[in-house]
């Protein structure tokens, strides 16, 4: 796993919540939205769409009021906010996997790129207000989460439950002929 770059990185990449004052490039933020531009979605559907809120951009302080992580989204250098795009939709429960995948992506392109990011969740629970806070057709785009980057100011540290509390029943080994 270790050997794997995509393994490593799936297994390293850890929650940011603090960040320097550097800001980051427009380069990093391409890479970032191509990364989860190419997320795998149900019949190539692609239903998210994203805005893009940098450190000072007016907006930022909108979103951080209608959240209860205000300092992480003050602090951010940038604020990828993620939304699913009804009218792209063919079936929610795919459509919303296909949403979790494309963050995934873009989590794993920060941290490919030396970024720190947080999955902001909490403020959906403010959704539709946080979209028509933001000036955009809550009938259409329906907000999914907020991706909060910038460079890393802490280190991040996470554990995970063993395996075996995982599976529902073990997998059968086939020994190889």
């Amino acid at each position: 796993m270790k050997d794997n770059p995509v393994l490593a990185a799936m297994r390293e990449r850890r929650s940011i919540r603090r960040y320097t004052q550097e800001p980051v490039t427009l380069q990093e933020i391409e890479a970032i939205l191509e990364a989860g531009r190419w997320a795998p979605s149900g019949l190539n559907n692609q239903p998210w769409r994203f805005l893009v809120v940098r450190a000072g951009d007016p907006r930022q302080e909108i979103l951080a009021g209608k959240t209860k992580y205000a300092h992480i989204v003050s602090r951010a250098r940038a604020l990828f906010c993620v939304f699913l795009d009804r009218e792209a939709g063919y079936n929610r429960s795919k459509d919303l996997q296909g949403v979790g995948a494309c963050l995934q992506n873009m989590l794993l392109a920060a941290h490919a790129q030396g970024l720190g990011a947080v999955w902001l969740g909490e403020i959906i629970n403010q959704e539709p207000e946080v979209t028509r806070a933001l000036g955009l057709d809550q009938s259409r785009l329906e907000l999914m989460a907020v991706l909060a980057v910038g460079r890393p100011d802490q280190a991040g540290s996470s554990d995970r439950k063993p395996l075996g509390e995982l599976l529902l029943e073990p997998v059968a080994r086939k020994e190889q002929a």
